[in-house]
């Protein structure tokens, strides 16, 4: 099925011929369709009548068809009910305050339509076209309704936006067909498993939020965990469910530890709640082991064998519905624990670009559904942090793909001379600005890191008269210890400059309204701003370095900046500025293609980068470049053991790890 074409009726012998002209239609013009019976925000919402539909579609009139005449009174019934509920649901999330009554907006953009076989389709839906921007406006607030995708609702998003930046910050957002499938169609996977893959900015977390919460207001004896591998962003994810619930107006009260978990992987010894694995050994009454005993992996695998083990009449699932975000930091070990202590459905969410370029794993990916449309990033952006993350300006490319798999990222390809030419659609929340001349990425070389940044925040202020502090984040893509020198530095000159109150997301671990953040490359997962600038001293060839450049470039929703430090071999090339050229002008990259051997030496390559380390491992590596004996080892494990967790020190924070380390080491002489 079309990823512009979403339908929840069945066709028959008086309806295919409408529906297959619809989808038709709806790809050749690349604008996302919709035909429901019913609106999908509750399902609540159900009708008698058999013989007609909705139709919506972004810019063109709410169309109500029907097989019978106009003057059916059941056709009329049907029509006035839905609206009638489509309203009360407007009341409900507080659109009534901008769209009105029905009579405000019921003749201007809704209409009906009689059909039958011989209609002509195209000719139909060219005339429900709108050109008013203001009733377009309307009218997707009218559609986000009946498919459940709520926006935040002001008066800015209906009125004549002031400039760019206020066009694209208040961009009605509409599920696309993938989307709406993930959250209301999914009759047809039969397997408990069910994966959600998609680029950095397509939405995943935003879905799981929206189908956790359809679940949980549906099945009120539900048990369901949702995880994910960091300790911060299980927090930040805690935190942002209660204000979810609140904002999609769900009546129930959150039932914390009982009824919901939102917790990270791994958890303490002295709190069964403190995480999944944790809370799985409880609640089997298994052994459970930390970092310093076993290795996640071998952990999950133990605890997998246990349970497995278990006496069919004595098994009990631990949980009826589990979540899994950022799948790609996990391995098999964890999802296969998960699929047998859940009782229905395990959603498992990743990004396709971190996980799809392994060896072996590539072959194996094969979603229920893959959203390869970022919403968030303009195209010509997602292009270049791509093409930086794998190397593709340079001599020797970091990672490669193959052609289905670059496809299946959302590119469209032309092959020629040894080349691939590598394009992207435009997306919706660009949709109305002039794309060709919009400069998404810019970058530049400059002195000094601090006053230049400043400089660019006082020529973005300039650009855009609205800007406030939160349109704005800052992150310090390097590991070295001055970035965080740094970072006060470029705290004390914005507060002087522009009066903002700056948050460093290092110490604070949260973003913080009404404030400018600043921020190292382990604080801003699932973060968005209009504006991001990126600042390294030197752009590395190592995988974890250009992967942290992919994620934090695709930040912005507006423009990308990267600043590399004027200095010798910096690694900015003048590949990588030609390359970034020709997809700011031309809207394409052109890549050669590595031959057989070079990509067999890629794929391996990425394969072993890939492979996660425990914290035990990464410290012994450590006290093996220290030269620690094996008596002091054990010391140092025992001191660690303590921490009880494998998230206190990430591979990205290994700076922070060798100098506990080495603190240990004075202490035990």
């Amino acid at each position: 099925m079309s990823d512009y074409f979403f339908s929840n009726i069945e066709a028959d012998a008086t309806n295919r011929h409408i529906l297959a002209g619809i989808r038709e239609y709806s790809n050749r013009h690349k604008q996302q369709a919709y035909v429901l019976t019913a609106p999908l925000t509750d399902s609540k919402y159900q009708y008698g009548y058999s013989k007609g539909f909705i139709y919506l579609s972004s810019k063109m009139r709410i169309t109500f068809f029907t097989s019978e005449g106009l003057d059916s009174a059941d056709f009329n019934d049907y029509v006035d009910d839905v609206i009638e509920d489509v309203y009360s649901i407007s009341d409900t999330y507080d659109y009534k305050k901008v769209l009105g009554r029905p009579r405000d907006w019921r003749e201007t953009l809704t209409i009906s339509c009689a059909y039958d076989e011989d209609t002509n389709i195209k000719l139909l839906l060219d005339d429900l076209r709108l050109e008013d921007k203001n009733l377009q406006r309307r009218l997707d607030l009218l559609i986000s309704l009946f498919i459940g995708s709520i926006n935040k609702v002001t008066e800015k998003m209906v009125d004549e936006p002031a400039n760019l930046l206020e066009v694209v910050k208040n961009k009605i957002q509409l599920f696309d067909g993938d989307q709406t499938r993930f959250i209301y169609d999914q009759k047809r996977i039969r397997s408990k498993r069910i994966s959600i893959q998609g680029l950095s900015g397509t939405g995943k977390t935003e879905l799981l939020l929206h189908k956790l919460k359809d679940l949980y207001t549906k099945e009120e004896g539900a048990r369901i965990c949702f995880t994910c591998h960091n300790v911060i962003l299980a927090d930040s994810i805690r935190k942002r469910i209660p204000e979810f619930f609140d904002f999609m107006r769900v009546q129930q009260q959150i039932q914390w530890q009982s009824r919901l978990w939102c917790v990270h992987a791994w958890g303490k010894h002295g709190d069964i709640n403190s995480g999944t694995y944790r809370y799985i050994c409880a609640f089997y009454g298994i052994p459970f082991y930390n970092f310093s005993e076993k290795s996640f992996d071998q952990a999950c695998d133990d605890a997998y064998a246990r349970i497995k083990n278990i006496p069919l009449g004595d098994f009990h699932p631990a949980f009826t519905y589990m979540f899994i975000d950022e799948s790609q930091d996990f391995s098999e070990s964890f999802f296969r624990l998960c699929e047998l202590v859940t009782e229905k459905n395990l959603f498992i969410a990743g990004d396709i670009f971190q996980n799809i370029f392994e060896d072996h794993k590539a072959q194996t990916i094969h979603p229920n559904y893959l959203l390869n449309k970022c919403y968030r990033t303009d195209p010509k952006t997602l292009m270049f942090a791509h093409a930086l993350g794998m190397g593709l300006f340079e001599k020797k490319k970091l990672w490669w793909i193959q052609k289905e798999e670059w496809e299946k990222c959302g590119y469209k390809i032309k092959a020629h001379d040894g080349k691939y030419e590598l394009t992207r659609e435009p997306i919706r929340r660009f949709e109305d600005i002039d794309y060709g001349d919009f400069p998404s990425l810019k970058i530049y070389s400059p002195r000094d890191l601090a006053t230049s940044t400043v400089k660019l925040i006082e020529n973005i202020q300039k650009e855009y008269s609205t800007l406030i502090p939160d349109d704005i984040g800052i992150i310090l893509l390097d590991e070295a210890k001055y970035i965080y020198s740094l970072a006060e530095e470029l705290r004390d000159l914005i507060t002087d400059k522009f009066g903002w109150k700056v948050n460093l997301a290092y110490d604070s671990k949260q973003r913080v309204q009404e404030t400018l953040l600043i921020s190292n490359r382990n604080n801003v997962k699932g973060l968005e701003f209009p504006f991001a600038i990126c600042i390294t001293r030197g752009i590395s060839s190592s995988y974890s370095y250009r992967n942290t450049a992919y994620t934090m470039l695709t930040r912005s929703f507006l423009r990308s900046y990267l600043l590399v430090q004027q200095r010798d071999n910096n690694g900015l090339t003048q590949e990588i500025l030609d390359g970034a050229k020709e997809i700011m002008t031309n809207h394409n990259m052109v890549i050669t293609v590595p031959s057989e051997a070079e990509q067999m030496e890629i794929l391996t390559r990425f394969d072993i980068e890939k492979q996660p380390l425990s914290l035990r491992e990464r410290a012994s590596n450590i006290m093996l470049n220290l030269k620690v004996n094996d008596k002091t080892r054990e010391k140092i494990f025992e001191m660690l053991k303590q921490a009880d967790s494998d998230d206190d020190y990430t591979d990205e924070d290994s700076g922070a790890l060798e100098q506990l380390i080495s603190s240990y080491v004075l202490m035990f002489g």
